[in-house]
C-alpha cells in the first residue's frame, strides 16, 4: 500500500530531469556565491587526482582554497589541466599558495617525497585527500588478472600510501610553524560500489571496498595520534569519469532516468562531494573517525528498489 502511494506521487522521467537540472543549477549558484570561509585557515593540504576539469579533485581544491587553506599541494598523473587549476585558484584566492605536481599517486617515492616536501616547506601537514582513482567497466569474464591488479594499484595502493606517509608527516611537530601537537585528517575517495553490490564492476568494487576497509582499520593503528581517517563514498556523480554514461543517456533521450534509483531521484555534482571533503578536513568533524560516509542521494541506504517495479 505504501509503495503504491509513493508510485502515484512520482513525476515522469522528463519532469524529474527538469527538476534535477534546476536543482543542480541552484547548487552551482549557491557554491559560487558563498562567502569566503575560514574552516581550513592555516591548514596545509595535499589533494591527489585533481586533473579532470569536471572532477571531484578540482572541485575540492577550489573549495579548500575558498575555506582559507594556507598551501595546497595538488597532484595528478596527467599534467594537462594543472596550469589551469593553479591559475584559477591564484586569480580568485591570491592568499592561498598553490603547488602543482605531475606524479603517480600510487608511486611510493612520489607520495613520500610530497609529504616530506610539505614538512620542509611549511613545517606541517594537516590534510591529505587521496582522491586519485580509475574507473572500470568490464564484465567479470573480460577482466584480466593484470587489469584487476592495476585497478587495485591505482584505487587502493594510492590510498594506502597516502595513509602511511601522510600519517608520518602529521605526527611531526614544529611549534615554530604553529604545529604544537600531532594531528591531521586523511580523506579517501571510495565509492558506493564499495558499500553495496550492483554499483560497479567487480574489480572497481573490490578496490573501493578495500579503501573503505583501510579507513576503518588504519584508525586503530594510529591511536592517540589525533589523526583521523575517513572515506567518502560518492554515488552517481557527473565527472570526467562518468561522462560517457551521461552523454550516452542524453544521446538516447533517456537523460531523465539518470540517478532515478536513489530517493533524491537525481545525480550529484563534484561540488557536493567537495563539501563533504571540507567537512572531514576541518575541525568541524573532530570526532568523526574510521567512517565510510556515503554521499549518494540515499542509494546505499536500502536494498535496490527500481521505481515503478514494486509488486
Amino acid at each position: 500500500m505504501s509503495y503504491a502511494k509513493v508510485k502515484q506521487n512520482q513525476s515522469s522521467n522528463e519532469d524529474a530531469y527538469k527538476t534535477t537540472v534546476a536543482r543542480i543549477e541552484r547548487i552551482h549558484s549557491q557554491l559560487a556565491n558563498a562567502p569566503r570561509g575560514l574552516r581550513l585557515k592555516d591548514k596545509v593540504c595535499i589533494i591527489t587526482g585533481v586533473g579532470s576539469m569536471k572532477g571531484i579533485g578540482r572541485a575540492a581544491a577550489i573549495r579548500f582554497a575558498h575555506e582559507g587553506a594556507k598551501h595546497l599541494y595538488l597532484l595528478d598523473y596527467d599534467p594537462t589541466n594543472l596550469p589551469n587549476l593553479e591559475a584559477t585558484i591564484v586569480e580568485k584566492y591570491p592568499d592561498v599558495k598553490v603547488t602543482t605536481l605531475q606524479a603517480d599517486a600510487a608511486d611510493e617515492k612520489a607520495i613520500s617525497g610530497l609529504c616530506n616536501r610539505a614538512l620542509r616547506e611549511e613545517g606541517r601537514l594537516d590534510v591529505f585527500f587521496a582522491n586519485a582513482g580509475v574507473p572500470t567497466r568490464d564484465h567479470l569474464d573480460d577482466i584480466s588478472a593484470e587489469n584487476f591488479m592495476n585497478t587495485m594499484r591505482v584505487n587502493t595502493l594510492s590510498c594506502f600510501l597516502a595513509i602511511k606517509y601522510a600519517s608520518l608527516a602529521m605526527r611531526k611537530t614544529d611549534p615554530s610553524r604553529g604545529k604544537e601537537t600531532s594531528g591531521g585528517s586523511i580523506i579517501l575517495t571510495a565509492s558506493t560500489a564499495g558499500l553495496r553490490s550492483g554499483a560497479g564492476p567487480v574489480d572497481y568494487s573490490a578496490s573501493k571496498a578495500a579503501v573503505n576497509s583501510l579507513a576503518q582499520t588504519s584508525t586503530y593503528q594510529l591511536q592517540k595520534t589525533d589523526i583521523r581517517i575517513n572515506s567518502i563514498c560518492p554515488g552517481l556523480i557527473e565527472t570526467g569519469m562518468t561522462t560517457v554514461t551521461f552523454e550516452y543517456a542524453r544521446q538516447r533521450g533517456t537523460a531523465g532516468k539518470i540517478g532515478q534509483l536513489n530517493p533524491l531521484r537525481r545525480f550529484g555534482i563534484p561540488e557536493e562531494i567537495a563539501n563533504a571533503a571540507v567537512f572531514l578536513a576541518s575541525d568541524d568533524s573532530s570526532y568523526v573517525n574510521g567512517q565510510n560516509i556515503a554521499v549518494d542521494g540515499g542509494l546505499s541506504a536500502s536494498l535496490p528498489v527500481v521505481p515503478g517495479k514494486w509488486a
